[in-house]
């Protein structure tokens, strides 16, 4: 709301508070210019009370009937409506059911990240390994905005070369993609540079080979990074908005995209609602992941004083 949309609202509340009420803040009404009633109307939709001053001017009517609570602060009423509304909400539905972008692109860059990590820490000389590390920590330091216009030639001129690929979710995957991997090979790099060569080695001296050695003894070594890897790749998936507003096409809007769309033309209730199954969501994942953190700790102190006795 601009200022003069402010100032009718305003005025209207303080009238109510004043000698006639509710009908005093209807002469105001109809005194208010009608471009500032026209702006009213457009909002009437999207804000259900808009408090000011003693009382809240309650929009809800087409009429532009304004119906005021005065005297100090409006009940507020708790409602689940909205969160029932999202699956109806076509714009944000489809947003959130694009989060799949989010799963596919850090699935994906957890096994090129794991395998990139791999090569840097076992294998000390090779060809392309200052290439590979400058590639791995160039999206640590690059700037969002940078990334996203050098990514969006880059697909412009694959397309006019080879035809492919076209500006959609396909450039959204391969864009994450590119810039989650980082997070995981430094992650699993870090992980693996600290873990116990022996082991495998000494799998391998009674008979494993080096592959059922790698699975067997070295992967559940790096299972807690690659997992922490793959949730870290999947929140920056999932908040990118810079990156993926350059890269996407017509009829290709992430989750944050379509978040900020509507945000610039006022925070709805159905975004609010869709914040709130957010933090619900992850504050539960929270939890759980408190709970079976505790719960292996306590069972690895079990098996501790069980050995000691």
């Amino acid at each position: 709301m601009t200022f003069d949309l402010l100032t009718a609202v305003a005025v209207n509340g303080a009238l109510a508070a004043a000698p006639g009420g509710v009908s005093t803040a209807m002469v105001a009404l109809l005194d208010t210019p009608p471009a500032v009633l026209e702006r009213m109307y457009a909002v009437r939709r999207r804000y259900d009370a808009v408090a000011v001053g003693t009382g809240t001017v309650l929009i809800d009517d087409p009429t532009l009937t304004s119906h005021v609570v005065a005297g100090g602060a409006a009940p507020v009423r708790v409602t689940l409506d909205r969160s029932g509304r999202i699956p109806r909400h076509a714009r944000i539905f489809d947003g959130t059911a694009r989060t799949l972008v989010g799963v596919v692109a850090s699935t994906l860059a957890v096994i090129l990240g794991t395998l990139a990590a791999i090569a840097l820490v076992r294998f000390r000389r090779f060809r392309g390994r200052f290439l590979l590390t400058a590639l791995v920590n160039a999206p640590l330091v690059m700037p969002e905005i940078i990334t996203g216009i050098t990514q969006l030639l880059l697909f412009v001129s694959m397309l006019q070369m080879f035809g492919w690929p076209h500006r959609g979710f396909t450039t959204i995957v391969l864009s994450h993609i590119a810039f989650c991997s980082a997070y995981v090979t430094i992650t699993v790099q870090s992980r693996l540079q600290t873990a116990d060569r022996s082991l495998e080695e000494a799998a391998m001296d009674l008979g494993s080979g080096p592959a059922r050695a790698f699975l067997e003894i070295t992967l559940p070594i790096l299972a807690p990074a690659i997992l922490s890897s793959w949730l870290l790749s999947f929140t920056l998936s999932l908040d990118d908005l810079v990156i993926s507003s350059f890269v996407s096409g017509p009829g290709a809007s992430t989750l944050p995209m379509v978040i900020y769309s509507k945000v610039k033309l006022g925070v709805s209730p159905d975004v609010n609602a869709l914040a709130s199954v957010i933090i619900c969501a992850v504050g539960a994942c929270v939890i759980a992941a408190g709970y079976f953190m505790r719960r292996a700790d306590q069972r690895r102190a079990l098996e501790i004083q069980m050995a000691e006795h």
